[in-house]
This record gives structure tokens, sequence and C-alpha cells, in this order.
């Protein structure tokens, strides 16, 4: 279905024999224009990782990301631009300010009455340069200055700078010089384009990494006025894509995205095939363009989320539409080439932007990864990509590849709400290694045991053979194995490694779906040692055990016991978590008490009567409550965050921080979120999706709550929700 309206057949044409084309609804509203205040900026309203939805302002309207901008021919229109709003829910679509320059009736009418009048649409309009062309026919007859001043002059929204092709063929110094030359133009064109006009940057340097994070920077900080560039393509791919070269295609849009201003929307400039979107759009990019759905369509070739099908090959429809419904393939067969290619056009941009939704809703859901391994399976040359982005994501490349793929894994929430599919890849996605790196980096054993006793355990015991909710299927086993030996760890094998029991609520780990056989898997001496040892229990003893069915336990004994591990439960994820040391999560659990519920799950904390928070039961994460955010924060020595300085490289340097400035906060005091362009630091620790203190100048706590965006997009961002507030620290004052 289309994503506009959703659930609808609103504004779709219907070939109803007679060569007409009708709508069956009224016409879409014409878009708002944002406030004045608002153009160029972009927010980021829902992340995983690298992936984000985003929403980026302009003259004519706010435009959702990711999303495609639908190539329009001012010359070959397969689509009217018009019918593509009405119908199928774009916003904005992407025309060649070249094609219009070269054509004199084109270029009279866009100057006289504008690129939307020309184009008969009412949305978000992108114009590109000429240096495709350039590419394609060797040169264009328009200088730098000359063409922006004509985007600016039909009323373009976002136009592109004449910037210098880059080929993959091209030698080190002809790409050098491509570079160079594109950042040459940089403050010419953006002076040229004024106010009004946003601009694109893009990216050239050929298949080298190392140029193309070396022209990101170089686009990114470029200004004129104190104005730099809006969004930034990447330039030169169109040859990658065509030869299927995608492992190279993602290494420079990493090694691209690792010098790029985060508050600027990635644009594959030529990327429509849906085929790549998800895994592009888990990478981080924003923004697509394509005439594929025409050109693809003239060809008798359908677009699908697992690749292209031939018309002529089938028998059936493999993806529906309602562009295609009442319609077989044999009468599709028959019909003249420009009916068969505007019914088949309509069929590829629906089935695009459905692919687009179903990435978005990923991104909400937090399974753009798994939709991306999904689509990996539909051609060699992508599966070859995915699994060198694997490859990356497990040992990261020195250079600026590595340095993205490490700040994608730090920016993903490790913890995931509700079941996780159980895959082949599983091991490699991104929150689970985040995870594991949390827990080698800062899991440690119990500083004192149940019976009040000291020093390193004994053993180390693996409780395997059982599924979750592990609190109720292994606690009896876990307090005899205690009972008979204090000083011992138990870890918990899961299909993707062990876990110790203190975390054994934490999601996806305990919500794995499959068949009941994979709890009964059994990994290898070598596996476990491998995992023992990242967790610091190296030359521990280590016991292989499956709970028993009866068990004689002394109940004093048990109920000590279960106090203990409610407790040792409680400092582990503050440790993991939220970067507490675990001498000072267990000065906060000091004598704590706790509500459970019928699932026998903890409830809230509290400590000395107050309630300083409370486990999350969907993910198996940590909500503070206002007076534990006020004992966190005291327990923090070091100075407020500030944009711009060194960082503790301390494992454990307390609950992150995002420090507003003074003018927030009265606002966030009282329970306000905490918006973009008004923090002055944040510490780099602090992780998307986990709890975080909000604090002033001082130091002094001013709120909590949960971030939404990393520290790095919070130094540049300017619009929409940084911290998710709770509770402010001043909301009872008048």
């Amino acid at each position: 279905m289309v994503p506009y309206p959703s659930g609808s057949n609103r504004g779709l044409p219907r070939i109803d024999g007679s060569d007409s084309l009708q709508r069956v609804m009224p016409e879409r509203p014409d878009p708002k224009k944002c406030r004045e205040q608002d153009l160029g900026l972009f927010e980021i309203t829902h992340r995983d990782g690298s992936a984000r939805i985003g929403k980026l302002h302009t003259k004519h309207g706010i435009i959702t990301t990711p999303m495609l901008l639908p190539v329009i021919n001012p010359n070959l229109r397969t689509i009217e631009p018009r019918e593509m709003w009405d119908s199928f829910g774009v916003d904005a679509l992407i025309t060649n300010s070249y094609v219009i320059w070269k054509h004199d009736d084109l270029r009279k009418k866009a100057l006289a009455d504008g690129i939307h009048s020309l184009l008969d649409f009412p949305g978000t309009v992108v114009t590109d340069s000429g240096t495709f062309q350039s590419y394609i026919y060797g040169d264009v007859e328009v200088g730098p200055k000359e063409i922006v001043s004509f985007q600016r002059d039909m009323g373009v929204d976002i136009g592109t700078i004449l910037d210098e092709f880059g080929r993959p063929d091209m030698t080190r110094e002809e790409l050098d010089r491509a570079v160079e030359i594109t950042s040459e133009r940089s403050e010419l064109s953006l002076t040229e384009a004024g106010s009004e006009l946003l601009l694109n940057g893009p990216i050239q340097g050929g298949t080298h990494p190392d140029l193309r994070a070396q022209a990101s920077f170089s686009m990114g900080k470029a200004e004129s006025e104190g104005r730099g560039f809006c969004v930034h393509p990447l330039g030169g791919i169109v040859p990658l894509m065509e030869q299927q070269r995608y492992r190279e295609l993602f290494e420079i849009l990493l090694a691209s995205k690792s010098s790029l201003p985060p508050d600027r929307p990635v644009h594959l400039f030529g990327c429509g095939h849906p085929i790549l979107f998800p895994l592009s759009i888990a990478l981080g990019v924003d923004l697509f363009d394509s005439a594929a759905y025409a050109i693809f369509a003239r060809d008798g070739r359908i677009l699908t989320p697992e690749g292209t099908v031939k018309l002529e090959e089938i028998s059936e429809w493999p993806f529906p539409s309602n562009s295609l419904h009442g319609h077989t393939p044999e009468q599709v067969k028959s019909m003249d080439l420009q009916e068969r290619s505007e019914i088949l056009a309509r069929h590829n941009l629906e089935i695009t932007q459905s692919e687009l939704a179903k990435c978005r809703e990923a991104v909400r859901k937090g399974t753009i990864w798994e939709l991306a391994e999904q689509r990996s399976h539909s051609s060699p040359y992508l599966r070859e990509a995915f699994v060198w982005l694997q490859d990356q994501l497990d040992i990261p490349d020195e250079g600026p590849v590595g340095d993205s793929v490490l700040r994608l894994i730090a920016s993903t929430d490790p913890l995931r709400q509700g079941g996780e599919s159980l895959g082949d890849d599983i091991e490699y996605r991104p929150h689970i290694l985040h995870m594991q790196a949390l827990l080698a980096m800062r899991w440690r054993f119990p500083g004192s045991w149940w019976d009040s006793s000291g020093g390193d355990p004994d053993r180390v015991v693996l409780i395997e053979g059982t599924p979750p909710p592990w609190r109720i299927t292994s606690m009896e086993s876990v307090i005899s194995l205690l009972i008979e030996n204090p000083k011992t760890v138990i870890l918990i094998s899961t299909p993707i490694g062990p876990i110790p029991f203190s975390l054994e609520d934490v999601s996806p780990w305990c919500h794995l779906n499959g068949p009941e056989a994979i709890w009964h898997a059994v990994p290898d001496d070598e596996e476990i040692a491998d995992s023992i040892d990242e967790l610091g229990l190296s030359g521990i003893p280590v016991t292989r055990y499956s709970p028993e069915e009866l068990y004689d336990n002394d109940p004093d004994k048990g109920s000590i016991i279960r106090e203990w591990m409610d407790r040792c439960s409680i400092v582990d994820k503050l440790s993991v978590l939220c970067a507490i040391h675990p001498l000072d999560a267990c000065k906060l659990t000091e004598g704590m008490a706790s509500r459970r519920s019928k699932t026998d799950r903890i409830v809230n904390v509290y400590s000395e009567g107050d309630h300083i928070l409370s486990p999350r039961l969907t993910d198996g994460g940590i909500s503070m409550a206002l007076e534990g955010a006020r004992r966190v924060n005291e327990l923090i020595t070091s100075k407020p965050p500030v944009f711009g300085t060194d960082s503790d490289d301390d494992d454990f340097p307390g609950m992150p921080r995002v420090c507003v400035v003074d003018d927030a906060v009265p606002f966030v005091g009282k329970g306000r979120n905490v918006m973009h362009g008004y923090i002055s630091g944040a510490d780099p620790h602090l992780i998307p999706g986990q709890p975080c203190l909000v604090v002033n100048s001082k130091g002094e706590l001013v709120a909590h709550g949960t971030p939404l965006t990393s520290h790095v997009e919070m130094a540049f961002l300017r619009k929409g929700i940084a911290v998710k507030v709770r509770e402010g620290a001043m909301k009872n004052m008048n």
C-alpha cells in the first residue's frame, strides 16, 4: 500500500480500458511553509544506531526522512508530479536544473513562474546541477556561479553546487583534483545562494576512504555568512551501483559519515532501488533519488524489495500493489508501450514508497538491522557487502571506516523491547555487540558474597539447557548452588552467549524467538572459555550445570540469597548500563527494599524509605526516580561536560550527564524536555535510550530522563528533542 494516506486508495489512478486516467478522490492539501527560523534545520525523531527518522524543514513543507526523491525529467513525465503528491505521498522530488537551463522555453517559464509551477508540484523541489550530465556527456555549458543563481531565481528549495564528478576508474591524482575543485566552489556557491536557497554539498573522492573522509570534512566546514550546506550527497557512486560493487559503496559511505556534521541529512545520489534501502538506512543514509521507477518500467521491469523482475518472465505478480489491482501480467503485457510504462511506473513507485515505509517502521521498532539482514540474501553482491560489514562490526578497521563503525555501535541502544528473531547473523547485530562490549568493560563479580565473605570466586557455574524466564525455571537451582558454595558466579547459557544471572531479565537475551531446541544447544568448550575470559573470569574453574527439578533448600538461607541476588541485579545494571562504579552502586542500594510483581520481577527499589529507581519490565533496563537521580548526581565529582573538552577515559565515569544552558534550566527543571540548541555539553559515554542526568553549569541536578540522540549529535543539532525528561528537579517549585 502507498504510504499516503495509509490504507486507502485516495487519488490513485484507474485504467478503465479507455486510455483515460481518472482521479477517484480530491487533491491532497498543499504543504505549509516551515517557520522562518527553522529553514534548513534537521531534527531527529527516532533512531536505531546510525539509522534515523528525521524532519528537514524547507520552504515548501517539512519532509520526513528516510525518503526517496523521485527524479522528474521535465521533458518526459511518466507520472505527473501532482499525481505523485496526491496519490503516492511524495513530499519532495528532484529534477535537473541544467536540463531546464539548457531549454529556452523551460528556462523562461521557470524564471517567470517558478519551478513549482513549471512542475505543478506543491512540495519540496530539489535540483541537481548538471554534474551527472558531465559524467554522461563529458562537459556542461554552465559555470558554478551561474547554475546556483539560476536555481535560486526559479525558487528551488534545495539546490546543488556544480561539483566535479569523480569516477571510480580515475587516478588518485585526478580524484584529489576533483575533491579540491568541489571544495573551492563551496564558498562561492554558498554566497551566491543567498538566505533562501538551501544547498547540497556533494562528497567526492572515488573509492578512496581517506579521500572521502577528507572531502567530508572540507565540505562540512564550508560556509558563507554563517551558512553551510543543508544536505550532503555522496557523488560519483552511480558507476558502483551499475556494477553492483556494493561493498565499496558502503565502505565510502562509512568513510564519508566519519567526518560529516550529524545535523545534516546524507543523500545517496542516484540510488533508488528498494533492495539497497534497509542496509543504507542502517548505516545512516537519509535521502535517496532515482528515476528507476520510470526507466525500469519502460524496459518492462518491475521493482521489488528483493530485486528486479522482468514482466515477460512472470505469470503472477510477485508483489501486488494498488496500481496493478484488477490487471493480470498477461493484460499488462498486451498494452502498448506508453500504457504499460505508466502502469508499471506507478507500481514501481508504490513498491518503493512501501519499502521506505517499512524501513522507517523498522527504525521505530529497533529492527532495521534485522531487515537489512533479510534483504542481504536477495543478491550475492549485497550479501558480500553485508558479510564485510559484519567483519567490520566484529573487528573495525583503523581509520575513518572503523571510526564510523565504532560510532554506530556506541550510538545503538543495547536493549530491545519485545522478542528478537534468532538468525545466523544475530551475534553481529550492533545492539548485541554493544551489550557484550559493556559487559566486558563494566561487569564485575560481587565484592562480597551472600554469606558476607569476601575474596575472589571459587568457581563459575554455567546453567545450560533451560529457557527463560530464568528466575522461574532456574532460581531454585541457583539458590542450591549458592548454598553449596557462596563464592559462586552464576552465568546463563543463551544462544547469543552467556550472561550473568543478575541480568537474566535483560532483553533480547531473555526474549529470543525460536523453537525450544535453541535453549538446549550446547556451546563448545572454546566458545565458553572465550566468553568467560571476556567477563574477566579467566583462570576460575567452570562447571556446566543443567537445573534439576527437585530441591530441598533451606528457606531462611534461600530468603537471604534472594535479597542478595536482587541487590546484585540492581548493582550490575547500574554499573553496566549507567557507568556507575560498583562501589557507588552498592552505596546507593545499601539497605534496599523492593516491591515485586506477580511474575516475581522487581517493580520498585527503595532505599531508606525513598523510591530511587524501577527496573524496566519491557527490556530489563533501569528507570531512575527523582530521589535516585539526586543521589547518583551527588556521587559524581568531575566537572559538568562541556563540548570541545577532553573526556575521562575511566570505565565508570558515572551516569552520563547533559548540561543545559542557564536559560533552559527553569523550563527543564519543571519537567520540560531538553531541546537541541540549549545544551552546552554532554558526556561521551551517553547512550541513546539509557538513563541520563540533566545538570546546570555548576553540576546541580535539573532533571533526569532518556537521551534520544548521541553526544555528538547534541553538539550539532539545533532542532528537536535531545532528552525526553522523566522528572524535573524543580517540578514542585513555584
